[in-house]
């Protein structure tokens, strides 16, 4: 009956929202949206948390879905073979909603191509002996964590956000802060299980269908239905001692990071957010079982700080180190969704807004972008940016400073991440493992003449020029020929041929180029 009563004051919420957007109240949405972020879209964002937890504990317990994933899997090649039965005549793509992806813009080709079913959200199995996890496409990091670390395990990189999918970090990009020990999300998958566009499924692995496996990451979903994989998982323990490093000058900046990333023997875990130009707090961390109780903080409590406030204030000191409970830090800017929640409630890190209403913190992503409406789509598009860019870390000085003359955007997010030399459209230019830091810009640029698709295309020139990569979930403003310069398509194009896919799916640039985007 709660559940009942729960559902029906969540459906209650989302016709409200839909009645105001139907209204015209475009001025408040735009200008004042925290009101309606605050009253409407924050409870039905707890709303649908509380629903999901229940039914992912009740799966769970129950062990029905490995049950149900054969039917699933078996219903998609219904549908795949039902699509070539009438003359394969559009494209395939699945039929999740564009709203509900965690990438910023929604995609047109959902409305023109064949919408595939695919319902996949449940973890299937956490073996202990193999030390893998199999899962669904759709579960999430925060539904995954919240299962494998009360078992004393966690995974090797576990993307930041909680609604994160295992489909989308693989068939797109997941990376973290313990990347530059373990590479990107794909490099921690065993194994991948797919249906084709003949409609068969197959697994693929380093040691079976190999060059599928190397294939699918950064893909798109343009070689096949992702439907399980199979990730690694290492120990989890209690805690992790994070020591705060703050750097004061550009220099120092680059040199501290630089050697805090290569350092013998290495962290688990080290990321840097850069303030200005010249201010940077830098972190390492590691897991420990036990910490100094005074020590302790549960950065996570909704009456806490926003993490990248809390790791500012350590600029005015020589540095200090505490202790944080392991998911706790996983999903540390989860709250601030980074530093985006700011420019929506910007009394949001309010001591009093904090103890009120943090407990609801952050909004979906997915209602965000579905209540957006077209006037704050397009006032995002021309003052606002979101994006990644992976450059060696040789190159992070010039980078930064590409960033800077361009964007002048703080906070910036600076993760490393070792790049693998194996077969696939992401790799090193030599013929060796070489160390990558991820530049993620975030926010309302405060240079001067900024114009979204001049400035990023430069930052693209630049990425292209010191053999970097762009994360394809947000606007690429790359021409097709720039596109394949930047990415290296020889193992794609051979897939492609071979699986027949030119006639079942849009190519990976005809899926992320803005042309393709609202």
């Amino acid at each position: 009956m709660l559940l009942f009563l729960v559902q029906i004051f969540a459906v209650a919420l989302i016709i409200a929202a839909i009645w105001i957007r139907v209204k015209g109240f475009e001025h408040v949405i735009v200008h004042q949206r925290w009101i309606f972020v605050c009253l409407f879209l924050l409870p039905v964002s707890v709303v649908y948390d509380i629903f999901f937890y229940i039914r992912n504990w009740i799966v769970f317990q129950l062990s029905s879905a490995p049950k149900q994933h054969d039917k699933r899997v078996k219903d998609i090649q219904r549908q795949v073979r039902e699509w070539q039965a009438d003359g394969c005549k559009q494209l395939m793509c699945t039929a999740r909603p564009g709203w509900m992806t965690v990438s910023l813009r929604v995609g047109k080709y959902k409305k023109t191509h064949r919408n595939i079913k695919v319902h996949l959200v449940d973890i299937l199995e956490v073996n202990t002996k193999r030390k893998i996890v199999r899962v669904e496409p759709m579960a999430t990091m925060g539904q995954i964590t919240a299962t494998l670390n009360p078992l004393g395990w966690t995974l090797p990189v576990l993307p930041e956000l909680d609604d994160l999918t295992v489909g989308g970090l693989i068939m797109g990009v997941g990376i973290e802060t313990s990347s530059h020990q373990h590479g990107l999300f794909q490099h921690t998958c065993v194994s991948f299980e797919l249906v084709l566009a003949d409609g068969s499924c197959v697994k693929c692995s380093k040691e079976e269908n190999s060059d599928l496996f190397f294939a699918v990451p950064w893909s798109h979903g343009t070689l096949g239905f992702l439907v399980s994989a199979e990730i690694k998982i290492i120990p989890a323990y209690k805690f992790v001692k994070v020591e705060y490093i703050p750097a004061h000058s550009f220099d120092e900046i680059v040199r501290v990071f630089g050697e805090k990333v290569t350092e013998k023997p290495g962290h688990e875990f080290v990321e840097c957010l850069m303030y200005s130009e010249n201010k940077a707090v830098v972190m390492t961390a590691n897991q420990t079982a036990s910490a100094e109780p005074e020590k302790v903080n549960s950065i996570g409590n909704f009456w806490k700080p926003w993490f990248f406030k809390h790791a500012e204030s350590y600029l005015g000191t020589k540095g200090g180190f505490e202790y944080i409970p392991l998911r706790h830090y996983y999903h540390r800017h989860t709250k601030s969704i980074f530093w985006e929640l700011q420019d929506i409630i910007p009394f949001g890190n309010h001591p009093l807004f904090r103890y009120l209403c943090g407990w609801m913190v952050p909004p979906k992503i997915s209602l965000l972008k579905l209540t957006q409406g077209e006037t704050v789509r397009e006032l995002y598009e021309k003052h606002h940016v979101i994006q990644d860019m992976l450059v060696p870390l040789s190159c992070l000085g010039e980078s930064l400073k590409c960033f800077h003359q361009q964007l002048k955007l703080y906070p910036l997010w600076l993760c490393p991440m070792v790049l693998s030399n194996v077969p696939g459209m992401v790799h090193p230019s030599g013929d060796e493992d070489e160390m990558f830091v991820d530049i993620g810009a975030y926010g309302e640029p405060k240079q001067p003449g900024f114009v979204a698709k001049s400035t990023t295309r430069v930052i693209e020139e630049f990425v292209r020029s010191v053999n970097g990569f762009q994360m394809l979930y947000a606007d690429c403003y790359m021409t097709r020929d720039e596109f394949r310069q930047m990415f290296d398509h020889g193992l794609y194009d051979k897939l492609r041929s071979k699986l027949d896919c030119e006639k079942a799916f849009p190519e990976v640039y005809d899926k992320i180029c803005k042309a393709a985007r609202h």
